[in-house]
């Protein structure tokens, strides 16, 4: 099963729509998601603090900014599975 980080924090506006974009889109049973709060960890507050959401494939690291619709969440995790 394919691991993605889906960078935000508590109170994050954006992350909350991006949240809803990745549920709708994704197959529950191919994809585990993880939410991360980069406010508890300094690395990654300095890397994200003005780019979130972020959805981070762990295995990759490739990253998917926000904006993101359903449609360039799909592309993006097809480039993954064509990467393998």
């Amino acid at each position: 099963m394919r691991e993605l980080e889906l960078m935000g924090t508590l109170g994050c506006h954006l992350c909350e729509v991006a949240e809803g974009v990745v549920i709708s889109a994704l197959e529950a049973c191919a994809y585990d998601v993880y939410h991360v709060d980069i406010a508890e960890d300094n690395v990654l507050l300095d890397k994200y603090a003005t780019r979130i959401p972020v959805l981070v494939d762990v295995e990759s690291g490739k990253e998917l900014g926000w904006p993101f619709d359903h449609q360039q969440l799909r592309q993006f995790l097809n480039d993954l599975v064509a990467e393998v």
